[in-house]
């Protein structure tokens, strides 16, 4: 059997569930490859995957025999036939952080469910540790993000627009990977102060500080990058806060290793940006995997121990409305007793 389909059904004995419904497209492409839309049941012996007539060849052409898993036709489901794939399952797992009140009521009534059950993110909490298929997608992801960074800073001159930058980084992810993994940001002078700034017709000028914070899709995985950097020269007025940021970027990828809190570094990092004046006021880092944001959150609001082969973002920055903002961020692989940078542009001053 697929071992993911396996290695739920296990955790659903261990938790005594009978049978379970998956519903987040994410959850289901993860345990399945299945890129289509549909709801995935785990009934008691059998797998199903229900979906419509505009998907079924593809989804043939994606399972293989080990799979195990049934293809239906909504249209060719009775309603005793719903009634049915959960016969004799007392308890049945659903995802209430992804499910709406509306569909929750459909599934009791449709699949006449005896007691729905939370299922409290047991595929999220999966899915941040990754195999080793995972990390060679992600890895290939941070390659293309590094050499799509090489390309752009040979790219951009001044009075060129972020909105000009934004679209050809863009350009470069669909042909060489799978597209962005999120809205691409780019943002000059003042727009820097916005850690999510959305990209504008300003145009870049002499000495203007630049952010940019980018990455790419291979089989579904995503890589996250930022990198500031400078046109002409370095303005006086950012490189003690340039020098902080980068600084404490580079403690923490020493701190990183297995078993150690996401608190604490999300602490250590506060402390010292307070001590000189500043605040950290975004997450220091978050997980990445198909979901460009998803668990473990590095924040002083969580406490979780990283593990081995997770793969997370380190992104310390300093945001002064008005003025600018600055942010140095790569990508992680959390190892035994420490960590690998996956993405591997240059972090010191970079002057184009």
């Amino acid at each position: 059997m697929n071992p993911k389909l396996q290695w739920l059904r296990n955790k659903m004995n261990s938790l005594d569930m009978q049978g379970i419904i998956i519903s987040n497209p994410v959850n289901i492409f993860y345990l399945t490859g299945i890129d289509a839309e549909g709801t995935l049941l785990l009934t008691r012996k059998e797998n199903i995957f229900i979906t419509d007539a505009r998907y079924i060849e593809h989804v043939h052409s994606i399972l293989t025999l080990y799979d195990e898993i049934i293809v239906y036709d909504i249209r060719d489901i009775s309603k005793d036939d719903y009634e049915n794939f959960f016969l004799f399952c007392e308890n049945v797992g659903f995802e209430e952080y992804y499910v709406s009140y509306a569909n929750y009521k459909e599934f009791v009534r449709k699949y006449r469910i005896n007691n729905l059950v939370e299922t409290e993110h047991i595929i999220e909490k999966q899915r941040m540790i990754k195999d080793d298929d995972e990390i060679k997608s992600i890895i290939k992801a941070c390659n293309i993000t590094d050499a799509c960074f090489s390309h752009i800073l040979k790219y951009i001159k001044p009075q060129m627009t972020e909105k000009q930058i934004a679209e050809e980084i863009d350009r470069y992810y669909n042909e060489h990977a799978e597209g962005t993994s999120f809205e691409t940001i780019v943002a000059s002078g003042e727009n820097t102060s916005m850690p999510h700034a959305t990209p504008t017709d300003r145009k870049i000028q002499e000495k203007d500080i630049i952010t940019i914070d980018m990455g790419c899709k291979v089989n579904g995985y995503c890589s996250d990058m930022t990198r500031t950097f400078f046109v002409g020269e370095v303005p006086e007025a950012v490189k003690p806060v340039y020098d902080l940021v980068l600084k404490n970027q580079i403690q923490t990828m020493q701190d990183f290793k297995d078993g150690i809190s996401t608190r604490i570094l999300s602490k250590m990092v506060e402390n010292d940006f307070r001590l000189n004046g500043y605040d950290l006021v975004h997450s220091l880092g978050h997980g990445v995997g198909l979901e460009i944001h998803e668990p473990p959150f590095i924040n002083y609001k969580t406490d979780i121990p990283l593990k081995e082969n997770m793969v997370v973002t380190n992104e310390p920055g300093i945001y002064i409305p008005g003025k600018f903002g600055v942010r140095i961020e790569d990508t992680v692989q959390i190892t035994k007793f420490g960590c690998i940078n996956l993405t591997n542009s240059e972090k010191n001053y970079i002057i184009i």
